[in-house]
């Protein structure tokens, strides 16, 4: 393994001292050696680590998954944050073999007909892209938050990916969504502007509605299927847990 859970207890300590964003990504920066990688999702959190990200200067790669299926909002929030922030987010796209094999073997919407249809749909459009763009990277940021889901009310800051043999880095660990709300306001962060139209949380446009009042934020991604668990496969990999 590439990356140890010292080294994740030590960083894990350092940014929870830390109070400002801008100052974690400052210490990420400088505390991983080798490429660090951020996947962004283009959602409220990663525009925030974005924002951070392009006023250090911080040599971070910024990358995000290009499924095929995103809301055409979502496209536009990616042109207007490169305008905003001059550096090319780099699409990463599915396999074109691996895209093909599944739609002739479930359909094009076969994803709904069952969980593990859609978790194939999420491993074919998600996963393994992931796992190409992070390849050789020693560190993964992330825009998880503790507030996000009931499953990820235990995020620290720093984490060993096992499956990935890398560091995955939560810089926002212990935000709430109202500082989140806050940083935006204050740095004029361009969003998806579907999060004013009651998406919360916005993944594949087949994949996403709206959520209702009272509702978990990420209730309306894949609101067919049981509330537990409710992942793509992108965080729920074998975790090394200190002590």
């Amino acid at each position: 393994m590439s990356a140890s859970l010292s080294q994740a207890d030590i960083i894990s300590r350092e940014l929870a001292a830390l109070t400002h964003l801008e100052a974690r990504i400052g210490f990420i920066a400088r505390a991983v050696a080798g490429k660090i990688a951020f996947s962004t999702s283009l959602g409220v959190e990663d525009q925030v680590i974005l924002h951070a990200i392009a006023t250090t200067g911080a040599a971070i790669d910024v990358f995000t998954l290009d499924t095929g299926r995103h809301f055409p909002e979502t496209l536009d929030t990616i042109e207007s944050s490169e305008r905003r922030y001059a550096p090319r987010i780099r699409l990463i796209a599915p396999n074109a073999r691996d895209l093909e094999s599944l739609v002739a073997r479930d359909g094009i919407n076969g994803f709904r007909s069952s969980i593990d249809a859609r978790k194939a749909c999420c491993d074919v459009r998600k996963v393994r892209p992931l796992q190409r763009a992070l390849a050789g990277a020693r560190g993964w940021v992330t825009g998880l938050r503790r507030g996000q889901s009931v499953g990820r009310h235990s995020i620290p800051f720093a984490e060993i990916d096992t499956g990935l043999g890398l560091l995955k880095l939560n810089p926002l660990a212990d935000w709430s969504l109202e500082q989140v709300e806050a940083y935006i306001a204050a740095n004029d962060i361009p969003i998806n502007p579907l999060h004013t139209r009651g998406y919360p949380s916005v993944g594949c446009q087949p994949c996403t509605r709206p959520v209702r009042p009272g509702e978990d934020v990420r209730a309306g991604r894949w609101w067919w299927e049981n509330e537990d668990g409710k992942e793509c496969g992108l965080h729920n990999r074998p975790i090394a847990e200190s002590s």
